[in-house]
């Protein structure tokens, strides 16, 4: 057995040529790119450090430094705390060696070896994973708030839509990309105008007439949601509402009726504190319609038929704050309305058929100022 062998197996230190393993040790220690210290368990005084630990902490090069001096948000007693429990204790500092901010991780344990009753603190770099850390959060926070604005504009489209179409059209629409026309045989239509509305819109401030005609269209719409209708679309002056589709009622004259009545109601009492007077023309008819979405780009809900054709040729006959329906619709009406027949009047495209005038009766004015 060789010397060498001898020493190795008797656990005897192999001296190495020409190397000084104390300096060795020393090389390695400045060499490594983690901030090494090694303090004292007692004042958490440093007794010694390496380069990159100065490097960070300049103050450390005077020696005898306490530790928790020279790291920001070094915490005493939950330090001694971890190593009464033969734990380590980690927390995260930063320092501006060079006028640069370095994120560190610190993590201060017992230190081994020779250095019993010492503690040994690591410093480690972790700008780059901070930096990453940020990068993630702040992409987090861009796709959460894409997802609000998102969400804000498929609510104010989804809005846009249900005030030009019936909400079971709309689903129905949004779930399976069409709209299959449907035929209503009982429905009835409402159709609005007012009176003297070119000349208004000639003479008038345009910005307060259009914000006048918005107030009489929203509480319209209001007076429409009461009695259980939809309110189809309005153009320019004139507004569209109607009952018994898309969903089917068996009252939908009776609701289309007293929709027209608190219509003209409403416009009465507001004529009496309203510097301009409104006074509109309502064409009411029951009778079958086909509802559907017309359009490839630009969508809108309309109604076709008789049913619509004849409401439209009642409103021209009308005069101021009149509501004027025919024959067709005469047995719906006539036993819970007052109306006055009007005779008959030739009607383009429908012939020579009886006109009767909607009146407010005492019953219907009761109803109405109980709904407010």
């Amino acid at each position: 057995m060789s010397d060498l062998d001898y020493q190795a197996s008797a656990n005897v230190p192999i001296e190495t040529p020409g190397m000084d393993m104390d300096r060795f040790r020393s090389m390695l220690f400045d060499t490594v790119g983690i901030g090494l210290a090694v303090i004292e368990s007692a004042q958490f005084r440093i007794l010694m450090h390496n380069a990159q630990f100065e490097a960070w902490f300049p103050d450390a090069a005077a020696g005898g430094e306490i530790i928790h001096a020279l790291i920001q948000g070094f915490d005493v007693d939950a330090a001694r705390l971890a190593i009464e429990r033969g734990q380590s204790y980690r927390f995260e500092a930063q320092v501006k060696p060079r006028r640069r901010p370095v994120s560190l991780a610190v993590e201060v344990s017992p230190a081994l070896g020779d250095c019993q009753g010492a503690l040994l603190v690591q410093c480690q770099n972790i700008s780059k994973i901070k930096e990453l850390e940020y990068m993630i959060e702040s992409y987090s926070k861009l796709i959460e708030r894409q997802n609000r604005d998102l969400k804000k504009e498929k609510e104010r489209v989804e809005k846009t839509l249900l005030n030009i179409m019936p909400q079971r059209v709309y689903d129905e629409w949004k779930e399976f990309g069409v709209s299959i026309p449907q035929r209503y045989d009982e429905a009835s239509v409402l159709m609005l105008d007012f009176v003297g509305f070119t000349e208004m819109s000639v003479s008038r401030d345009p910005t307060k007439l259009i914000s006048e005609l918005n107030d009489i269209f929203t509480a319209f719409d209001r007076i429409v949601d009461q009695f259980g209708c939809e309110r189809l679309k309005t153009m320019g002056d004139a507004y569209v509402a109607v009952s018994g589709l898309p969903e089917p009622n068996p009252d939908h004259a009776s609701n289309i009726a007293k929709v027209a009545l608190r219509m003209v109601r409403y416009l009465k009492r507001r004529n009496q504190t309203s510097q301009e007077t409104w006074n509109c023309r309502i064409g009411m008819n029951t009778g079958p319609v086909i509802g559907s979405i017309v359009g490839l780009q630009k969508y809108v809900y309309d109604i076709f038929g008789p049913g619509v054709n004849l409401a439209a040729r009642m409103e021209p006959l009308c005069g101021p704050m009149e509501i004027l329906f025919c024959e067709d619709m005469y047995p719906y009406l006539q036993h819970e309305f007052h109306m006055t027949d009007l005779g008959e009047h030739e009607i383009r495209g429908f012939g020579t058929k009886r006109v009767f005038r909607l009146e407010e009766s005492s019953t219907t004015a009761r109803e109405s100022h109980r709904l407010g």
